[in-house]
């Protein structure tokens, strides 16, 4: 009843909220993403997105579709390994950044070991800046890393838009924050991305600061966090398990989106087996972009 290429051009839309940005993802014009979702409404018989000219969202009956779209391609891609008779094999060598690590990715790489397990993991994790240096030098075949939405097209590699997040304050419950003393920060050390929005905003707006912690692991921030040494910048829709959203109140100003991409390495034409397993787990994170990402309410 519903057609598979209909399926994923609603998915890769759900997951940008984008008309334009699912094109760029698929590799279509936007007419033709238009075109497929509007057909796929038609076999539905429910309006599946309510759209104007400056947003996207889904409909309730669109939520519901989302469910139904993962099985239906889940079960398409099953099906499709087990009658092509071929099995991925070889090493993957994957870059990932700890956020995600720590949430949302385990269940993809449960689900992609379940489909291809003769293909060894070798899964790096490390700050977003530095995953994108390591890719350029070979080091990696796939990354999965943050970017800031309106860095210049001359300084980023060609990549794929998972999803775009909102970067929001968090901290513990407990923490008072006193707008008349420098606002204690717990960030990554430089290069992270989320450091430097922080600061950049920051410095924008006036607001004086100092850092009360420095971690490279996101658990040890997330200890630092939990303790009340300070507040965190982080993607709104991986807040990690006992930290909350800084109230508004507090008047800390507005830290912007976020971008999650997915990046190849700059040797994948050279080596197939490794081309073959990167095009599978980029597969499964896009398909599974909804599920990784689902951002709590803005109040």
């Amino acid at each position: 009843m519903f057609d598979p290429a209909q399926l994923r051009t609603f998915l890769a839309v759900s997951q940008t909220l984008s008309f334009t940005q699912a094109a760029h993802r698929l590799g279509v014009r936007q007419s033709t993403v238009s075109q497929q979702v509007r057909r796929l409404e038609e076999a539905a018989g429910r309006q599946l997105f309510v759209r104007d000219t400056h947003t996207v969202a889904l409909t309730e009956d669109g939520e519901a579709m989302l469910g139904f779209a993962r099985t239906i391609l889940e079960a398409n891609e099953r099906a499709a390994h087990w009658f092509a008779g071929t099995r991925l094999r070889g090493r993957l060598r994957f870059g990932a950044s700890e956020d995600f690590v720590l949430t949302r990715l385990p269940e993809v790489l449960e689900r992609f070991r379940r489909d291809h397990p003769e293909v060894d993991l070798e899964l790096t994790v490390d700050l977003s800046d530095t995953l994108h240096e390591q890719l350029v030098s070979g080091r990696f075949d796939l990354v999965l890393a943050k970017r800031h939405p309106r860095q210049p097209q001359e300084d980023r590699l060609e990549g794929r838009l998972v999803w775009r997040d909102r970067l929001v304050w968090i901290g513990s419950e407990r923490l008072r924050l006193d707008a008349h003393r420098p606002l204690p920060l717990v960030v990554f050390p430089p290069p992270a991305v989320t450091r430097a929005r922080a600061l950049e905003v920051l410095e924008r707006h006036g607001r004086a600061w100092r850092v009360t912690c420095t971690s490279r692991s996101l658990n040890g921030l997330v200890a630092a966090a939990r303790a009340g040494l300070g507040v965190m910048a982080h993607t709104r829709g991986m807040i990690p398990p006992g930290l909350v959203r800084v109230p508004a109140r507090a008047g800390l100003p507005e830290l912007g989106a976020i971008d999650v991409v997915l990046l190849h390495g700059p040797g994948r034409e050279r080596d197939g087996a490794a081309r073959g397993s990167a095009d599978a787990l980029a597969r499964a994170i896009l398909a599974a972009g909804d599920r990784l990402h689902t951002p709590a309410d803005d109040g």
